[in-house]
């Protein structure tokens, strides 16, 4: 029984309850062997609440701490759901003779493969009731001998996620190959990027001080980035089966201290330090810079007394994508931080 979810499914004159629930969020990026509810080669077997998009980076940081940006814009996020290519005609028919356990829709939960057999081999009609009652033509021996996919609706954060319950809710349907199904909850190239959105790595913002660990009150603390360290990150999302792809870069224009006090100041004064075009950020403290302004860092006016200041160092990320077909736009801006604490000392002058 899976909960949250309800869907009444008639199939040759018999009333079948299937009590439907919401799916894990998991995005499944690279095919494997997989068991029940997982990738299966080029199939995705039971649970609506995977997606098939595989996304690869094409350019990044391989190693180090990684993490992902948080959107500046509160309020974008990527498509709850929308319509994947699931099973080969070849697939389906195992699946529904051998299992018959999984998503026949985005809201219809079989269990049983007479459920399956009887829509998809025999030609019985299935009529499903979720908000309004919809009839759906069966298929002849699941299509074999047709070069296609069917499709169906998928929720990767999970279908409590959808307001709108109609979205993406047909039941499994049949699109030849090299189509896309006019609907608009279709995949669009647009759809794979947002959808990689989430999935891009960047490289940890701990910046280098100078002092350290340890820094005076009124006098300037520098911090900086090594060049190299951040340069744009590119990932590639397709989608099997549909020749649908998309790109989606994030470069980095900008990073941002926070000393983690109002008793500070910031250098620049905005507190936001230039990347250069070698991805170096602000400039490497050198004996007998301690009476210059850094060019990027921060002045504490106050001493921290047994509790350190958090340091937040946040690199802006531009983010952008192109697709497929030609399309290309912008996305929000992303965010990644990381902190560090800062003790500071009464002492008013120190030897550097």
């Amino acid at each position: 029984m899976r909960p949250h979810r309800r869907g009444i499914s008639v199939l040759a004159g018999s009333l079948v309850v299937a009590l439907l629930g919401a799916t894990p969020a998991v995005a499944i990026g690279d095919e494997g062997t997989g068991t029940r509810g997982e990738a299966k080669g080029n199939q995705l077997s039971a649970s609506a609440g995977y997606s098939r998009i595989k996304v690869t980076r094409i350019s990044g940081p391989s190693g180090g701490r990684l993490g992902t940006v948080s959107s500046t814009d509160v309020n974008w996020k990527p498509p709850p759901c929308w319509y994947e290519p699931v099973f080969t005609p070849a697939q389906l028919k195992d699946f529904a003779e051998n299992d018959g356990v999984g998503d026949a829709g985005m809201r219809d939960w079989w269990s049983g493969t007479q459920l399956w057999t009887g829509h998809f081999k025999d030609g019985k009609d299935s009529v499903t009731i979720f908000t309004e009652p919809q009839s759906v033509a069966g298929y002849k021996n699941y299509n074999l001998g047709k070069d296609g996919y069917f499709w169906r609706g998928v929720a990767p954060d999970g279908i409590n996620s959808i307001e709108n319950t109609a979205r993406c809710s047909k039941l499994m349907f049949w699109v030849p190959a090299g189509q896309v199904p006019d609907d608009p909850d279709a995949p669009t190239p647009e759809t794979l990027a947002d959808y990689a959105y989430n999935r891009i790595k960047v490289p940890t913002t701990s910046v280098e001080l100078k002092p350290a660990a340890r820094s005076t009150v009124n006098l300037p603390t520098w911090a900086w980035l090594d060049k190299g360290r951040f340069q744009e990150v590119k990932v590639r999302a397709e989608l099997p089966g549909t020749g649908l792809w998309a790109e989606t870069t994030a470069e980095p224009v900008a990073l941002h201290l926070d000393p983690g006090t109002s008793d500070a100041e910031t250098f620049p004064a905005s507190g936001d330090c230039t990347i250069g075009n070698d991805g170096s950020i602000g400039a490497e403290y050198r004996p007998g810079d301690g009476d210059e302004d850094p060019p990027c860092g921060v002045r504490y006016l106050r001493a921290t007394h047994g509790t350190p200041y958090r340091l937040t160092a946040s690199v802006t990320w531009r983010i952008s994508w192109r697709g497929s077909d030609g399309s290309g736009g912008d996305l929000p801006d992303g965010v990644f931080g990381d902190t560090q604490e800062i003790t500071v000392q009464e002492i008013q002058s120190v030897n550097r």
